[in-house]
């Protein structure tokens, strides 16, 4: 039988190690281009807003829209479950590291309302921006 070798793990990066900076090149604004396509939509600024409770809500996804991104709205979060989902987000916030476990998952019980997902796509429409969502 032959022995087993063992993968060598990889280094990797998490949100907070990564930054962004000024490099040894200098371009002028003027001869650069970030805007890229999604199908027939066009964004300024290279950034898609990930679809999660705590990124993007129906503001959220408004204002960066103005700035020529996309923020993706979770279809399966808070926002498509609670009326009043910032007062849930605010729980989740001041819940201690012992019961913001229980308190998730008793707040992912709550079904999934239809309504609740017309109203948030129909704030971003009226707003004029553009929407994006994501669900399971």
């Amino acid at each position: 039988m032959a022995t087993p070798k063992f993968k060598e793990m990889e280094r990797a990066y998490g949100f907070d190690e990564v930054a962004i900076v000024p490099g040894d090149v200098t371009i002028n604004p003027d001869q650069t281009d970030t805007s890229f396509y999604v199908g027939d939509i066009t964004l300024n600024i290279p950034i898609l807003a990930s679809a999660m409770d705590g990124v993007v809500d129906p503001r959220m996804a408004i204002e960066l829209s103005k700035l020529g991104c996309l923020g993706v709205l979770n279809l399966d979060g808070i926002w498509s479950r609670y009326e009043n989902a910032d007062e849930i987000l605010n729980q989740i916030a001041k819940a201690s590291d012992t019961d913001v476990t229980t308190l998730l998952q008793k707040i992912y019980t709550e079904p999934i309302k239809e309504k609740l997902i017309g109203k948030c796509v129909q704030t971003i429409k009226n707003a004029g921006a553009v929407c994006a969502v994501s669900l399971i």
